[in-house]
């Protein structure tokens, strides 16, 4: 038996399905369903083959950009759909420059993520000539937040149909401007990318400044430097002072461990070999001392009034210097005297002669 179609009935479907409001719905949905399709491969089958690799970035890289695909494909639709519709383009054109923007910004925060993880990857890999290390990261990661915000920018303006070229040269003249307005911020722009190229300090570092400040890295800016001092007292300080400073960094090195220097005079006739142990046992009881390197006395000189040694020994905290200077010293002087060694101190004799007139 065949069953047939009324032409009249033929023609409304027909007219229904053409019908542009229809379409634009059927791609509305079809839009939504296709977005979630492709997101359930990402999040979960892609993520399944992932899953057992041996390092967690590619883990991160799907978290990061599953959203934004998913949202690229649906607007995308929406977009089409819009279209399809003939909406008035006083309606249509801003609704799109909206989903154009959201993507944008979307997109400009997963890139972000995703660089500065590839970035801080890259640097923690074992490689002796490799560009991107660690003291170099806040470099990176400032360039790549700069150049992304910069290109964001720049496309969320086109989304809008505002004339870039015109706005470049209003940016140019304008850029000279404030260049000679704002010479010491551009001065601490450069010296902050400086800074981060030649990296004479990383965050977590104790550095001591020429002018005095004298803390940890808290934070490593493009127009400024962070110390936390040992007040818990946070310091700006503008990269153009830092560049033009002498910069001592107290955890610089290839050992983050401090070595520490007393200096120490004993009486002539003192028992030399107990003044050796002593020093270096005061040190190993005392706790925050380093047991490697393990500390060492050295014989240093004849002294004026006393024979004069240094005991030597490392520190994992440089802020702690003065505690482990404060509290060795009282350990070897308490030592020194239950010992009977005496510490010398510059004496002058004064023989006053009298003359019989």
């Amino acid at each position: 038996m065949v069953y047939t179609v009324d032409s009249s009935i033929q023609k409304e479907i027909l007219e229904y399905i053409s019908d542009p409001y229809v379409q634009a719905i059927t791609l509305l949905i079809g839009s939504f369903i296709i977005a979630k399709i492709i997101d359930y491969f990402i999040t979960n089958l892609l993520r399944s083959f992932v899953r057992d690799t041996a390092t967690s970035i590619d883990d991160r890289l799907i978290d990061y950009l599953h959203r934004p695909i998913y949202y690229s494909i649906l607007f995308f639709g929406w977009a089409l759909s819009f279209q399809l519709a003939d909406l008035p383009l006083t309606i249509q054109n801003p609704i799109i420059s909206i989903l154009k923007t959201i993507l944008i910004v979307m997109w400009s925060s997963s890139s972000i993520k995703v660089f500065i993880d590839l970035i801080s990857w890259y640097s923690s890999r074992d490689s002796s000539t490799k560009i991107i290390q660690k003291r170099t990261l806040p470099l990176f990661n400032n360039l790549s937040q700069i150049f992304i915000f910069i290109a964001a920018s720049y496309f969320i303006l086109l989304s809008w149909d505002i004339d870039v070229t015109a706005w470049l040269a209003s940016a140019g003249v304008l850029g000279i401007v404030l260049g000679f307005a704002a010479r010491d911020t551009v001065a601490n722009l450069f010296a902050g990318i400086f800074i981060m190229a030649d990296s004479p300090y990383k965050k977590g570092d104790y550095i001591n400044l020429d002018t005095g400040e004298r803390g940890y890295i808290s934070e490593i800016g493009i127009r400024s430097t962070r110390i936390m001092t040992r007040d818990d007292i946070e310091i700006t300080i503008p990269n153009n002072v830092i560049a033009n400073s002498k910069i001592v960094n107290e955890s610089g090195g290839p050992h983050e461990d401090e070595r520490v220097r007393i200096t120490v005079s004993v009486a002539y006739g003192s028992d030399l070999d107990l003044v050796k142990r002593l020093l270096v046992g005061m040190a190993n009881t005392t706790e925050g001392v380093c047991k490697t390197p393990s500390p060492r006395a050295r014989f240093r000189e004849f002294g004026e009034s006393g024979i004069v040694f240094q005991l030597l020994f490392w520190i994992k905290k440089p802020e702690s210097r003065g505690l482990m200077v404060d509290e060795v010293s009282m350990k070897i002087y308490k030592s020194f005297n239950e010992n009977k060694i005496t510490i010398p101190f510059p004496q002058r004799e004064v023989h006053v002669v009298s003359k019989d007139k």
